[in-house]
């Protein structure tokens, strides 16, 4: 009825003899990592056998949707679907004691040996609706983290979800909380071209679940009514991005994005997607219209009293000794204040370091132009406080004068921020990490209410940004070594333009002029950059690489639509016959059905022993065209200037690049063994291309056939 895998005691009372759901046999793999690897060397696996469920099951990413949240060693929670403990020991470290239920044995199995060290997990094998009437019923925390949707599965009844939350708050304490994280089912990334998680098929959430199906997530409207009709009175909502399964950052109702803050939206890693649009552009457009609430592509919901922590940002992506979380939270005094917890304890000198930063940093740009965001050391030695400033970035400011086609405003911002980091950059101190980001500016005139609604900066004139407190908000990144000014610029809008490419139009030659930089020295720094990130992350993948590593494709259909949207007219095949009197019009046809597949075309083509010359036109459009194969009469053709002629340029091995609307290819029959009926076979490649490109391309080749 029980077993013990270190101090991990496992309860099959209720366990049925097998497992109903399982994901093959990298589970089995999954088992074998947890009983013969510690946690620690997860990361190097995760990369080295690159598969989705390892990625997903053994990141220790997983955790942050948690992590954030404040529990002490009073609390008793029980996690719902706990599955290979993804979780469990995040909350085994906060919280006194850990109930976990799942269905799954083997599952179960990998969650205990995994988190065996924890004298403070008990785990429960077996149907949900059999375990919970024996539960106990003062949980502090009940957590159903990825598991809400399968209330059908797990109830079964007329109304599953108010079923089954009504079940859950029974064996809720007093002023305990319950917290889903659940998928919205109109989150940005389904319109977008991401397939639904749980099925795999795409738009079935934004259909509303149409053609059915054992899951089902909700927009928060929804979960408000399932919550209403159980008689919830307070209830709060969180919103992860880019999603709870490898949140980066938490945001909330009092602390909602601003524009240019999620550009991490490349982050499903399961499944081919398509890119229908970006959604970086979208997402500022949503954020602008106050419409995130409805896109975000997941929810936390949290049924009880909600918490002070009104946002948090991971920076775990690293190596252990810089993995910190950030967050703005509601201090002892009632005022909003940013908080930098170390994620480990190697990252905890890492945390220390940013008082001593401020001191430096404070006496670098005292008599100067640019303010420190204050700071001090918590008691504990794993975090620091950091005074929290209203105010605009130096990022969004200067979208903006993009954004309005203000280039000379933006230059002369620049110029000023450039001055501004100057000041007494020979001494040796200096944040490496002073980007435009990090420069929060506040003028004395914007209140903290226009500032919120995100249009207190607009039309700002330039004196006014100028005469406002700049203040650097952001500095873990300070090294007791000068830095020259045109470096740590040069980095800061290499980093502006990489992230976003509306910043393109920005003429990167006037800004490399104002800062007087060499192309070597270009060079340079953007080798120390690559170096810098490699010193930041252990040298381990990012998700956005580990993502390119799973393989899985980005397929963008706005590539194809020049494809289809003149097909007709763009992709005919159209054959000439030439009898001695040259080619007629008249006396053309048009092959159809000659396309199998996207770009490969097939011809078989009759002839007669009159015909000295055949024509094809492969389409009406510029392309290249590849010939695969060319038979005469059964015998190949060889591909030479007396068996084919065409009014493109060859490029070599049979491919003819046309910088034509009218490409054609002329085959000799009178050069071949000639009969009376004759079939010419063609496999050609072709794939058309914009006319300027043609023309470039054209414009570069030397040789023309």
């Amino acid at each position: 009825m029980t077993e013990q895998i270190g101090k991990i005691v496992l309860d099959y009372k209720y366990y049925p003899g097998e497992d109903f759901y399982c994901d093959g046999e990298v589970e089995n793999e999954l088992l074998d990592i947890v009983k013969n690897y510690s946690s620690v060397e997860y990361r190097h696996i995760i990369e080295e056998r690159a598969k989705w469920p390892v990625l997903y099951h053994l990141s220790p990413l997983r955790e942050n949707i948690v992590d954030w949240i404040p529990m002490d060693k009073s609390a008793k929670v029980l996690e719902v679907g706990a599955g290979c403990g993804a979780i469990t020991g995040s909350l085994a470290k906060k919280a006194g004691s850990v109930t976990c239920i799942d269905l799954s044995k083997k599952r179960s199995l990998i969650n205990a040996y995994r988190n065996q060290e924890c004298d403070n997990v008990a785990i429960h094998v077996g149907n949900f609706k059999d375990i919970e009437p024996g539960l106990p019923c003062d949980f502090d925390y009940i957590y159903f983290i990825g598991v809400f949707e399968y209330g059908q599965s797990y109830i079964g009844t007329a109304h599953p979800y108010e079923d089954l939350l009504r079940m859950m708050m029974r064996h809720l304490k007093k002023n305990g909380r319950i917290i889903i994280a659940i998928e919205n089912r109109l989150g940005l990334k389904y319109f977008a071209g991401c397939r639904e998680d749980h099925l795999g098929t795409y738009f079935s959430g934004v259909e509303d679940y149409a053609q059915g199906g054992g899951v089902r997530t909700f927009t928060r409207e929804g979960l408000e009514k399932i919550f209403k009709s159980c008689g919830v009175g307070k209830y709060s909502f969180y919103y992860p991005y880019p999603d709870y399964k490898f949140m980066t950052a938490l945001y909330s109702d009092d602390r909602l994005p601003q524009p240019g803050e999620l550009s991490e939206n490349i982050r499903n890693f399961d499944r081919d997607r398509l890119l229908l649009f970006d959604e970086k552009q979208a997402f500022d457009g949503v954020v602008r219209d106050g419409l995130f609430p409805i896109f975000s592509n997941s929810y936390v919901a949290v049924i009880g009293e909600g918490f002070d922590v009104k946002y948090a940002k991971y920076s775990n992506d690293r190596a252990p000794e810089y993995a910190i979380r950030t967050e703005i939270c509601i201090g002892e005094d009632g005022k909003k204040v940013v908080k930098k917890y170390a994620m480990s304890d190697e990252a905890a000198e890492h945390i220390r370091s940013m008082e001593t930063a401020y001191i430096d940093l404070r006496q670098r740009f005292e008599g100067g132009k640019l303010e420190v965001n204050k700071c001090r050391l918590c008691e504990d030695g794993m975090s620091a406080e950091f005074e929290y400033i209203e105010g605009m970035t130096l990022e969004e400011i200067l979208d903006r004068c993009l954004e309005e086609n203000e280039i000379e405003k933006f230059h002369a911002l620049f110029k000023e921020y450039l001055e501004r980091i100057s000041y007494h950059e020979e001494m040796p101190v200096a944040d490496y990490d002073l980007i435009f980001a990090n420069i929060l500016i506040t003028p004395p005139t914007v209140s903290e209410e226009t500032e919120k609604e995100g249009t207190g900066y607009k039309g700002l004139s330039l004196e006014t940004i100028k005469d406002a407190v700049w203040t650097i908000i952001d500095y873990e990144w300070t090294f007791g070594k000068p830095v020259t000014a045109k470096e740590t610029a040069f980095r800061a809008v290499y980093c502006y333009v990489l992230e976003n490419e509306k910043r393109n139009k920005l003429n990167l030659d006037a800004i490399i002029d104002t800062l007087g930089i060499t192309e070597r020295e270009a060079e340079e720094f953007r080798g120390q950059e690559m170096e810098f990130q490699e010193f930041v992350t252990g040298k381990h993948k990012s998700m956005a690489q580990m993502r390119d590593i799973l393989g899985y494709r980005i397929m963008e259909p706005l590539k194809w639509v020049h494809k289809f949207d003149d097909s007709s007219a763009k992709e005919r095949i159209q054959i000439y016959e030439d009898r001695g009197n040259g080619y007629n019009e008249e006396d053309s046809y048009f092959v159809k059905d000659a396309y199998e597949g996207e770009n490969l075309i097939r011809l078989e083509l009759e002839a007669d022993g009159n015909v000295s010359m055949l024509r094809i036109d492969p389409a009406m459009d510029y392309c290249v065209v590849r010939i695969r194969e060319l038979l005469f009469n059964g015998e190949s053709v060889e591909l030479n200037k007396k068996n084919v002629i065409t009014n493109g340029k060859n490029l070599k091995d049979g491919s003819y690049l046309f910088a034509t609307d009218d490409p054609n290819i002329n085959i000799k029959i009178s050069n071949l063994n000639r009969k009376d009926q004759n079939i010419l076979e063609a496999e050609m490649e072709i794939v058309r291309i914009p006319a300027q490109i043609a023309l470039d391309m054209a414009g570069a080749v030397k040789k023309l056939w």
